[in-house]
């Protein structure tokens, strides 16, 4: 009965994890620097014809089939309460916040409930215009403050779950 208690104990403490919607993703050293200063565990989740080896032992690939919403539904599924997805996916960040997941995309920008709506219907409104034959000029280019600032949105996500700001 004792090695059950101890077991059950050590499953509520699994902490968080970081999952990134990887194929992407033009941050994924950054998150693994970030991740390394906390020790919290990275997965990454791609195609697998972005076929990556692991650089870190804090560091997990996932591999999906080439399916455009592959990744996402892995992600979905595994992101729990506290976790942190890095995505640009605007409709994957829907499916996680009710579940309390923390939603950053790669420019370190936050996804909160009452902003999703906002964006659910910036991104239809953009899909309609592609359909008409109305492109747009796309993504801007990420710079380094975009990258800077997503570091510094990371490092402070981590240090208040582990309790070093406020």
């Amino acid at each position: 009965m004792e090695g059950w208690r101890i077991s059950h104990l050590n499953e509520r403490k699994k902490g968080r994890t970081i999952y990134v919607d990887a194929d992407a993703c033009p941050v994924k050293d950054e998150i693994l620097s970030v991740a390394s200063e906390f020790q919290v565990p990275v997965t990454f989740v791609a195609s697998y014809v972005h076929f990556q080896t692991s650089r870190s032992p804090l560091e997990d690939w996932r591999f999906v089939d080439t399916h455009k919403e592959a990744a996402d539904l892995v992600i979905a599924n595994a992101a729990s309460a506290h976790d942190i997805v890095v995505t640009q996916d605007i409709g994957l960040a829907s499916l996680l916040l009710p579940k309390d997941v923390i939603v950053l995309s790669e420019r370190g920008r936050m996804y909160k409930n009452d902003t999703i709506d906002f964006d659910l219907e910036r991104r239809h409104m953009s899909s309609r215009q592609r359909r008409k034959g109305v492109y747009g000029k796309g993504p801007k280019k990420l710079l380094e403050e975009d990258k800077q600032r997503f570091i510094v949105q990371l490092q402070k996500i981590l240090s208040n779950y582990e309790g070093f700001l406020n």
